[in-house]
């Protein structure tokens, strides 16, 4: 399929699909009922129903920006639970993201184009930078290689890292650990050459958001392989709910963790090393089977204790939550002090965004904040270091830059380029 036929093939089933939500929604209000954000948002769910109405008449182009369904849709985090609660076949999630569509449509097609492109030069350099200084570069070339580029024999999967895991490489490399472990015979692609279209998606730039993630399915597709998982939450909705329908891949799309929980006897014999701490585990509901995958995998290891926080689970992510971000604060300072109470030694995380705003916690509490894969690698006598971890806590970006500084010319990287991601991500929250 031609890029212009791809664009157009993509807007023409983002319509078709909007009029079917016009069709098949009862307005019945569950949604809004089950959404864990609508109330932290500030949004008066006593009437669900009317809010419903008001985000189908801007689906239609003719509501109200203002309204409290423009003000729903604005602050979806993508928990899903809306998912499961209809009875009209709809997906609520996709029906908000369509939503954000049309208020996003209300400016000029170059504003929003600008500002697509921007964001994605943003994520880009943050990528490349934190990459670059923490992997060898031929290892990041071959990660972040475009699927059209592959060569060689079909694997069995592809197993698609996204981009922003690359901030947090040790995360990616201990993932492809278990996979090896497990026998599962993979192609690894990821960076801003394999987009999902999120981005371009998210500024209301729809068509090129169908040229960017139909051209990174259409790679995938090329490579033979007959199953893509994924690592990162945004991707596997931005691919599974937006993109996919669109096309027809000719693979089937999952999350790794599932995959990996469904193969436990596979790696079981390689979690050799008991890890005798007490853990809890920061949980999101978005993308469903991941948490309870990761709780099935951490349960084989011995001399493991989970210990559950009974903390709300709210978004896909912790990024996901940039919509609320005081609700988002409250959520991060409740479950530190329930993990403090409940006596743990490591606060396990499961996503790269989550870690990279949680990890400088750890100067503060009595434990460690870890990904779970570190605690998978350490029962398998694996070790990787979570160098940007190092650097958060350090808040020194002078430091940092005095211990890489005679990695960054020889990586291709420049000083201000640096200086720029590091003060964004050891000093800030960068989503």
């Amino acid at each position: 399929m031609a890029i212009g036929d791809r664009e157009a093939t993509f807007v023409l089933s983002l319509e078709a699909r909007a009029r079917q939500i016009l069709e098949d929604c009862t307005r019945c209000g569950r949604c809004v009922e089950v959404c864990p954000t609508a109330g932290p948002a500030g949004i008066d769910t006593s009437d669900p129903q009317s809010i419903v109405a008001e985000v189908l008449a801007l689906l239609r182009g003719q509501g109200d920006p203002a309204s409290r369904g423009a003000r729903w849709a604005e602050t979806c985090t993508g928990s899903g639970r809306c998912i499961g609660a209809c009875d009209d076949g709809v997906n609520p999630r996709f029906m908000l993201a369509m939503t954000r569509m049309r208020l996003n449509e209300l400016r000029a097609e170059t504003e929003r184009h600008s500002t697509g492109h921007a964001a994605c030069q943003k994520m880009s350099e943050g990528v490349k930078g934190l990459a670059r200084l923490q992997l060898p570069g031929d290892l990041v070339s071959r990660f972040t290689r475009s699927a059209h580029a592959d060569d060689g024999p079909p694997a069995d999967v592809v197993m698609y890292l996204g981009c922003n895991v690359m901030k947090t490489p040790h995360i990616a490399l201990l993932c492809l650990e278990v996979l090896d472990r497990i026998g599962t015979s993979y192609k690894v692609f990821g960076g801003p050459a394999n987009c999902c279209g999120v981005v371009q998606f998210r500024a209301g730039d729809a068509k090129t958001a169908g040229r960017i993630g139909g051209n990174t399915v259409a790679g995938f597709a090329g490579t033979g392989a007959s199953r893509v998982l994924t690592w990162c939450p945004t991707c596997n909705i931005q691919l599974g709910e937006i993109v996919l329908p669109a096309t027809n891949p000719g693979f089937a799309l999952e999350h790794v963790v599932p995959y990996i929980a469904d193969r436990l006897d596979a790696l079981r014999p390689h979690l050799v090393r008991p890890v005798n701490r007490r853990v809890a585990l920061h949980e999101h509901p978005g993308v469903a089977g991941v948490t309870e995958g990761v709780v099935k995998i951490l349960s084989a290891i011995r001399g493991l204790e989970l210990v559950g926080l009974d903390q709300p689970r709210v978004g896909y992510m912790c990024n996901s939550l940039a919509p609320v971000p005081a609700y988002k604060r409250e959520l991060h300072a409740q479950e530190l002090a329930a993990a403090e109470a409940a006596g743990v030694d490591c606060l396990v995380g499961i996503y790269h965004a989550c870690h990279r705003e949680l990890c400088a916690h750890e100067r503060n509490y009595p434990f460690r904040i870890v990904n779970f894969l570190e605690i998978v690698g350490e029962a398998m006598g694996v070790e990787r270091n979570d160098l940007f971890k190092e650097w958060k806590l350090m808040q020194d970006v002078d430091r940092v830059l005095a211990e890489v500084g005679a990695q960054v010319e020889p990586a291709g990287l420049d000083w201000e380029s640096v200086r720029e991601v590091l003060v964004a991500h050891v000093l800030g929250e960068q989503p």
